[in-house]
């Protein structure tokens, strides 16, 4: 009886109609590209092809129309990835119970990091959930915090499963998950591209590069700062990496060397960039403009030089990047370059919308503007508008 069972399930498994995503994970390559293989074969690279054929022949797929095999499959539902939001600490404090009662606590001022990564992703996630809830779709989030490489393709490889496309926020995943996931269901970046999007990623983002280099340029033009140091995120940041281009490009610009500037790295983290404005003080260092690559790293530095009388923007100038409410609420309020963050949401549910009803099209790419904010970290007293 036992090996009936047995030989019944395996009859059941085997006879599972294979579908465009098993030959797409059979060959190793996007479902685009099956696609475009089964509708317009010489558009595709020989080599390519045949990896295809050979999986379509191995695995007996009868190809009906790749685009009407997609469409049938949908679920309505996009799902959203995103990591590195550093919060497991916040789970340890929590019970379930019922207590009537009122505390009373002093609440002394904070000197770590206040998580202002959320902020970031909260506008991005916000805006996820209007467009899908314009469209009449479902949006599926997943956090996956603090998880290692392996952890985190499970964890995305099982909500591939669940979703008809995946939007990944940028350094969500490693780079050889992204390949993995592609082959199974379309994939947006919110983010630049890495490694010069030679893979053919489907693209959210923001002017990253023309942001900073224009925030470069006003520092030296209109005060004549000649005196800087870059307090940078992280290496794999394709966000990152556009940002200290600009910054290299505005001082270029103005015919200052790069190669001249020192570069701190914070890993965008509020806490790192206080020890390291820390540091500089302590040994003396501190240039007369401290560019920050986003706004938690000027956030941390701003608190290092309050907290050692050092007088903003009278003797440092602080920028950052991203606009998040933090930046205007900080006392001074801080420069800096604001992206439109619920809209890179939206774009990137309507990005999905549109490779879900055109699989075979190339690479989609949407830039986003970005504006700079001028306010008292620079600028000095601004007057309130209407007011004195």
């Amino acid at each position: 009886m036992i090996q009936f069972i047995s030989s019944l399930l395996g009859a059941m498994v085997s006879s599972k109609k294979p579908t465009v995503y098993d030959v797409a994970r059979e060959a190793g390559v996007s479902i685009a590209s099956v696609s475009r293989s089964l509708r317009k074969p010489d558009s595709v690279r020989p080599a390519t092809r045949e990896l295809i054929d050979q999986a379509i022949e191995r695995l007996g797929y009868v190809p009906s129309g790749s685009a009407q095999s997609l469409a049938a499959r949908r679920t309505g539902v996009i799902g959203l990835f995103m990591s590195n939001l550093d919060e497991l600490d916040d789970l340890s404090d929590f019970t379930l119970s019922s207590v009537d009662e009122a505390n009373v606590e002093f609440d002394p001022p904070r000197r770590d990091n206040h998580h202002n990564d959320s902020l970031y992703f909260d506008q991005v996630l916000r805006g996820c959930e209007l467009e899908t809830w314009r469209r009449g779709l479902s949006l599926m989030v997943n956090l996956g915090l603090n998880r290692n490489e392996k952890g985190l393709t499970q964890l995305a490889s099982d909500m591939a499963g669940k979703v008809d496309g995946l939007i990944v926020m940028a350094r969500s995943v490693p780079d050889s998950t992204l390949e993995f996931l592609r082959r199974r269901v379309p994939v947006v970046m919110v983010a630049d591209a890495p490694s010069d999007n030679e893979s053919g990623y489907d693209l959210v983002r923001v002017s990253n590069r023309k942001g900073m280099r224009t925030l470069v340029q006003h520092l030296i033009d209109r005060h004549h700062i000649d005196d800087f140091a870059y307090i940078a995120g992280p290496d794999d940041s394709p966000d990152n990496h556009k940002r200290y281009v600009g910054f290299c490009e505005g001082l270029r610009s103005r015919n200052m060397n790069p190669e001249t500037v020192p570069i701190y790295r914070a890993e965008f983290s509020w806490t790192i960039a206080r020890t390291i404005t820390q540091d500089m003080i302590s040994r003396h260092k501190i240039p007369r403009a401290l560019v920050c690559a986003n706004d938690q790293m000027a956030l941390g530095v701003c608190r290092a030089l309050m907290d050692n009388d050092i007088r903003i923007p009278q003797d440092v100038i602080v920028t950052g990047f991203d606009g998040i409410k933090e930046s205007e609420t900080n006392e001074p309020r801080i420069t800096t370059v604001r992206q439109p963050m619920r809209n890179l949401g939206r774009a990137a549910v309507s990005t999905m919308v549109q490779r879900l009803e055109n699989p075979d099209a190339e690479p989609f790419s949407t830039e986003l503007p970005v504006t700079l904010l001028l306010r008292e970290s620079s600028e000095g007293r601004i007057p309130a508008r209407g007011g004195d």
